[in-house]
């Protein structure tokens, strides 16, 4: 009988240990992305804001969004919580967008930075870069190539030239803390070219639903990025507190 308790118990103490070592952990604004499927490109996203660790409340209404041209994979990030071990993980150029939860750290755009901008911001200039050389020290990160002192890549994403689609984004820290070579590179939030052509890895939205992104935003609310397909996001809603979708 001790041993029918005691079970039960340790479960739902593992979930309150696996909740309180993620990101959404100390976060007051999320966005969630869902797609119906690991391959699907097309998805939708919600906004979700709370106050301390109460309830989340959805903001707005959902709006849809496009991922990787190859749909999702688990970002390595997430690997010693999934219950799945035989997920298929992220890696450098494979067209996926990363599954699990990212803290969405700063902003860019191709102008100075917009006043209502509230996180770090970026203004894109000709040699900012984002370098997605696994050999680079710089790996996963945007740098001015002009002032980064050991350019070290080979391979990297000249941003200003991106054009129209990265006139204002969002850094997502995927494979970010730490950094892993080849586990993926450069994942934004920013502007799609169209509502059905799928993205290197990044999620990419509609010009007005990326600004009101960015006017929610707040980096004194430790904003993150919760993403992956539908049928996942309900094994894991409870164990890792993930917001009800509407």
């Amino acid at each position: 009988m001790r041993l029918k308790l005691i079970f039960p118990l340790l479960l739902l103490l593992c979930a309150n240990v696996i909740a309180q070592n993620l990101p959404l952990a100390k976060s007051l604004q999320a966005i969630v992305v869902t797609t119906t499927s690991w391959n699907a490109v097309r998805g939708t996203a919600q906004l979700f804001e709370r106050k301390n660790t109460a309830k989340w409340q959805s903001v707005g209404n959902k709006f849809p969004v496009v991922i990787g041209k190859n749909g999702l994979a688990w970002s390595e990030d997430a690997a010693n919580l999934l219950t799945n071990k035989s997920a298929i993980f992220k890696h450098e150029g494979d067209g996926k967008s990363p599954a699990g939860i990212f803290n969405l750290t700063s902003a860019f755009g191709s102008t100075a930075k917009p006043d209502f901008v509230k996180l770090p911001f970026t203004e894109l200039i000709e040699s900012t870069e984002c370098v997605d050389d696994i050999k680079s020290a710089s790996y996963n990160r945007i740098v001015d190539r002009y002032k980064i002192g050991n350019f070290d890549w080979k391979s990297s994403e000249k941003m200003l030239a991106v054009g129209s689609q990265y006139d204002l984004g969002v850094f997502v820290a995927h494979n970010s803390n730490p950094v892993k070579k080849g586990n993926g590179s450069c994942i934004f939030l920013h502007i799609w070219k169209n509502e059905t052509s799928g993205t290197a890895g990044c999620t990419a939205m509609a010009r007005e639903n990326i600004e009101t992104v960015l006017r929610w935003l707040d980096v004194k609310k430790n904003p993150i990025l919760i993403q992956m397909p539908e049928d996942s996001y309900q094994i894991y809603q409870k164990s890792w507190k993930l917001p009800i979708l509407q």
